[in-house]
């Protein structure tokens, strides 16, 4: 006994100094790797219809990168452009006092006796008022353009990140299958319980990212082009904004398109300002309401609250891959939690069903 005791010491204690280690190794590739994790699961399905008429999982594989590279490069190379040019453009006019939704607000007649009084009722000027919205709003963008150019500073680094996260996708297409099939092994769960937890892991994938960040890319593509064609100031940087605010529960993206078109309305261009709301309430806001539902239907889900926040703490922890891998992360824990509650049941009920001793 004292000897099995010490070789089980010696077998854990192994184990943990080389996933340490192991865990050294891996550090350096983590970005690359996590993004292929996601990006594997969510072009899986293209993957699936190009294997269906190419028969060598290679070449599907190749033909699926591909397709990543068309449909994520140039609109993300694209996009992110747009977004640090339009920052640099509002600080610029931050900094010279143009700062025009605030000269919307402050100039607007309508407003200008309700301003007055609230300033009259803190004591504040409206001086220091401007003064303290201006060097907020600033102070934002200017940590929201370093964190652009941040990102796409260190091109060489970007290169190499990028062509690992290629590689890594294109093994885990290609073996995807395989890589299952191992892990099964090391799962400590019967053969049922494993294929519940897969299933049940491969639902709340699928409702959490296809369902949740398909749909917020909807609606900021749908507002994007509505905010370019109806004269929004910043309408890349606001289609972002749509796409963080398609997270929060409740209010959701009204609380971006919903002020954009009170802005119209100040600014005097009354048209344009009731097209946004017509498109607001119809397009943007409905998308969720009926492309949702389409995509999880029959399939678990997180809840939305549940989703925010664990899309701020995963990019608060892992960076800008948190977006995904923040849900990614506690749609595993929920998968697992609820595994462990099956088990548990299954335990009661093979004790009730037990012959009294």
């Amino acid at each position: 006994m004292p000897t099995n005791r010490f070789y089980t010491a010696a077998l854990v204690l192994l184990f943990a100094v080389l996933g340490y280690l192991c865990y050294q190794i891996f550090k350096p590739f983590f970005s690359p790797i996590a993004w292929a994790i996601v990006l594997s699961i969510v072009f899986y399905p293209v993957f699936s219809f190009i294997l269906r008429y190419v028969k060598w999982r290679s070449i599907a594989s190749i033909l699926t990168l591909i397709t990543i590279v068309v449909i994520l490069l140039g609109p993300f190379s694209y996009f992110s452009y747009l977004i640090s040019q339009e920052i640099g453009e509002l600080i610029d006019s931050v900094q010279a006092g143009r700062f025009e939704p605030l000269n919307a607000l402050l100039n607007n007649p309508s407003l200008r006796g309700i301003i007055d009084r609230v300033l009259g009722m803190v004591s504040v000027s409206e001086a220091d008022l401007r003064k303290a919205i201006l060097e907020n709003v600033s102070q934002v963008g200017q940590k929201l353009v370093g964190g652009v150019t941040g990102g796409l500073g260190n091109v060489a680094s970007a290169i190499t990140n990028f062509i690992l996260m290629l590689l890594s996708t294109f093994f885990f297409l290609q073996g995807g299958s395989e890589f299952i099939q191992g892990l099964n092994r090391f799962i400590p769960f019967t053969e049922k319980q494993r294929q519940r937890l897969f299933s049940q892991t491969r639902d709340i994938v699928v409702s959490t990212i296809y369902g949740g960040v398909v749909v917020a890319m909807a609606q900021a593509i749908i507002g994007g082009i509505a905010f370019s064609l109806l004269n929004v100031p910043s309408p890349g940087l606001s289609s972002f904004a749509l796409f963080v605010a398609s997270f929060i529960p409740l209010l959701g993206t009204f609380i971006i398109w919903g002020p954009l078109a009170a802005y119209l309305f100040l600014k005097g261009a009354f048209l344009n300002g009731i097209i946004l709301v017509i498109v607001g309430v119809l397009f943007i806001s409905s998308v969720d309401n009926f492309l949702r539902p389409l995509i999880i239907k029959g399939k678990l889900r997180m809840p939305t609250l549940a989703i925010f926040f664990s899309i701020l703490g995963g990019i608060h922890f892992f960076g800008s891959i948190g977006f995904i891998m923040g849900p990614l992360v506690i749609a595993l824990f929920i998968s697992v939690a609820q595994m462990l509650g099956y088990m548990g049941e299954e335990l009661e009920k093979q004790e009730e069903e037990a012959p009294p001793i």
